[in-house]
């Protein structure tokens, strides 16, 4: 096993290829082939398979903190005015060494302010609240960032973060999550709606949350509106309660 030490590593479908998914420093990954300066591997937390760059590559090596916030910096000492060298993302994944003036030490010598963190028997509680975080972030296919990301890493961030496990796909996580409600049943905050290739939180009544090629952001919209609106190119498929 290895983890990843780039703070987001593009997943490829073949060397050279389209990008399927993005991952997070410090996810773990078992590598099954390598070619030239490429790595197949498959993804310990949802199985997901695909090709990296090797030099995102570390030893695996212990976590003990994940960012909580929507995003946090890397800085070279523990001061806000200190030169910043990264960014990484909510649930990125980290080993903690030290602490100092408000900033926790990684093992990589860079420090993050603490309020950005959270120890990793600390889950998140409400994976609708983790999904608001990132409102307004931009749709970005494929991708599983605060820097941009699709309707299924808007599910999977926010389960992940409540330590639930989730797969990377839409129709992945229809098939595997929460359980089937009748056509007409109430739509309840932190229902799951499908469509075919969508998914869509819901965050209230009468009201969705989803990552959505149609703002080019995460955004809030009426529940009927999006289902109108999607309707000529596919109806509701599932309406899952976790």
């Amino acid at each position: 096993m290895m983890r990843l030490r780039a703070p987001v590593t593009d997943l490829l479908r073949r060397p050279g290829g389209p990008r399927d998914r993005q991952l997070l420093r410090g996810a773990r990954v078992c590598v099954i082939d390598r070619q030239g300066a490429c790595a197949y591997i498959r993804v310990e937390a949802d199985g997901y398979c695909g090709w990296i760059a090797q030099d995102a590559l570390a030893a695996d090596h212990p976590v003990t903190h994940r960012v909580a916030n929507i995003s946090t910096h890397l800085y070279q000492r523990p001061d806000l005015k200190s030169p910043d060298h990264a960014t990484l993302s909510l649930n990125s994944l980290l080993q903690i060494t030290d602490h100092a003036e408000g900033f926790l030490r990684c093992d990589d010598g860079l420090w993050l302010p603490e309020q950005h963190l959270a120890p990793n028997n600390q889950p998140a509680r409400d994976p609708v609240t983790v999904a608001e975080m990132l409102l307004h972030v931009p749709y970005l296919w494929g991708g599983n960032s605060a820097a941009g990301l699709d309707c299924s890493a808007l599910v999977q961030l926010a389960l992940q973060a409540c330590a639930m496990p989730c797969p990377g796909d839409s129709d992945l996580q229809q098939a595997a999550l929460g359980t089937a409600l009748p056509p007409g049943t109430a739509a309840e905050r932190g229902d799951l709606l499908f469509w075919r290739g969508h998914v869509a939180w819901v965050s209230a009544p009468g009201v969705i949350l989803h990552a959505n090629a149609h703002t080019m952001s995460v955004a809030y919209e009426p529940l009927q509106e999006a289902i109108a609106r999607i309707a000529p190119k596919s109806p509701v498929t599932a309406h899952k309660r976790l």
